[in-house]
């Protein structure tokens, strides 16, 4: 079977570069970002050119308490199957809770439990069931650790794969941060995957602050990550290897350089490792490899079968960070707005991923309520803390969820000054708006989605009579008029809504 081979993440902002981009195999996009029937011209073209291209989903929340939203396993499904895609990968992760309604706009690390993994697992089986292809999930990075895990991430990750049977995405740039963050050993990740489990492998860059690592996407990556990469390979041959770069984008040269580094150590692992046997191009379920184009594209049957839903989604249909509004998508992040809503496609697509299901130990059905309650507690007080300003849980390093609260709060600011680029402007410059977000964020979840969030921020500003210049006061009233409604709320009305959120 064909092999991936080595490719990037594609992003608006590098497309030309990428298209450019020497020896590229395949991409990789964030599913939420894009809009079956309107993909965007250059994602296009790299699928005329027989480029594959795979869809990267960053809003499911597999490792949440709740059954997976049906919505939002439609829509992936439809990207999948659009895209002609030999699978859809999504994260080991949560995203948000039902019990209080809170969304973190970003992935967050599942308890290393026996509840967390039988929630998982049963969550696994359901997305597998309701996705035409095969699911790789992806280790995510995090700043905290649970207190009372019962698994060690190898454990986790194995026993994962032998219940469920779904395939693993390995980033390893996550294994380092993990390992910078929170003491573990990667080595010990990569020597119990087994290799038929390893469906390709992602490399990206970060930084160091304080001790802490911060995994960016908006860094080079750092020589730490690409030995880990060289261990891996060593190991066993991954079908593909992704660079991903989200942010602080480079200039072509450097981009072209960081994409050749990342061969350069595959083939040099290739040439000095024990001579592990190539790991299988991912099949695709019930339809076999022909059904897959070895140069990539849409199969023939798949198109003739999807029915492209061209209308506007269904506003509000998904919560902030989650699936993007087609045509509305925010560069570089998981875009606000609602699912498409299109029904999963019919007719001779490719097969049903739940075969790939293995026949490992699942969790009695009885048990998994009370797992599922027990979960969703005690994620909720984490997020609650995170996002709400709420006491950290007892167990939990306090600086260390500290550090995670500013982290997500300067990444909302960052996509609200992307959806919304007058506000940095309206208020003197990146630095004030940055000051004024981050003040404002601190105890007010994200609502329903990012440009509500500026718009509140707005509203939150011109209640405190902010900005202080009359004239960017004025400019800014302007600016929410426009897009909120006939005029700001009366003072009586403001003064109401400074009590309520002060007494919460």
């Amino acid at each position: 079977m064909a092999q991936l081979g080595v490719g990037i993440g594609w992003r608006p902002e590098i497309a030309d570069a990428v298209e450019r981009l020497p020896g590229l195999d395949w991409v990789e996009v964030v599913a939420e970002n894009i809009c079956p029937g309107h993909l965007p011209e250059s994602l296009q073209r790299l699928l005329d050119r027989g480029v594959r291209v795979v869809p990267h989903g960053v809003s499911l929340g597999l490792g949440g308490a709740e059954r997976p939203d049906a919505g939002r396993l439609d829509a992936l499904a439809e990207r999948a199957v659009a895209l002609g895609a030999p699978l859809v990968t999504e994260h080991i992760a949560f995203v948000r809770t039902a019990s209080p309604a809170l969304e973190a706009g970003h992935l967050l690390p599942v308890q290393r439990t026996r509840d967390a993994l039988d929630v998982l697992c049963e969550n696994v089986r359901i997305a597998q069931e309701a996705l035409p292809v095969p699911l790789a999930l992806e280790n995510i990075a995090a700043l905290v650790r649970w207190p009372g895990e019962e698994l060690t991430e190898a454990q986790f990750l194995t026993e994962l794969v032998e219940r469920t049977g779904v395939r693993l995405l390995i980033d390893v740039a996550n294994l380092h941060t993990n390992r910078v963050n929170r003491g573990e050993d990667p080595a010990a990740v990569l020597a119990a995957i087994p290799p038929e489990a390893l469906a390709y492998v992602h490399v990206a860059g970060g930084v160091e602050r304080d001790g802490v690592w911060h995994d960016t996407h908006a860094h080079p990556v750092p020589p730490a990550v690409l030995a880990i990469l060289a261990d891996l390979a060593g190991r066993m041959r991954p079908a593909g290897v992704l660079l991903e770069r989200d942010d602080a984008f480079p200039p072509e040269d450097e981009l072209a350089a960081e994409f050749a580094a990342i061969r350069s150590t595959l083939e040099a692992a290739a040439g000095s490792g024990p001579g592990a046997p190539a790991v299988p191009a991912v099949a695709v379920a019930g339809v076999g490899a022909a059904a897959v184009p070895a140069a990539g594209g849409v199969p023939a049957p798949v198109a003739a079968a999807v029915a492209v839903d061209g209308g506007s989604p269904a506003a509000g249909a998904v919560p902030a960070g989650a699936a993007a509004a087609c045509g509305s998508a925010v560069p570089g992040a998981a875009a606000p707005g609602g699912s498409s809503g299109a029904p999963a496609a019919t007719g001779p697509v490719l097969g049903g991923a739940g075969a790939q299901a293995a026949s490992g130990a699942a969790a009695a059905p009885d048990r998994l309520p009370a797992a599922r309650t027990r979960v969703g507690l005690e994620q909720a007080a984490l997020l609650s803390a995170l996002v709400a300003g709420t006491p950290v849980p007892e167990g939990f390093d306090r600086q260390r969820v500290r550090v995670q609260a500013r982290a997500l709060a300067a990444k909302r600011a960052d996509i609200v000054a992307k959806v919304a680029p007058e506000l940095p402007e309206l208020l003197g410059g990146r630095k004030a708006f940055r000051e004024a977000f981050l003040g404002y964020a601190r105890r007010r979840p994200l609502p329903g989605g990012y440009r509500r969030d500026a718009l509140d921020f707005a509203e939150h500003l011109l209640v405190r009579d902010l900005p202080a210049d009359p004239a960017a006061r004025r400019r800014l009233t302007v600016w929410w008029r426009d897009r909120a409604g006939p005029k700001p709320p009366g003072r009586i009305v403001r003064w109401a809504r400074a009590l309520t959120g002060r007494a919460a």
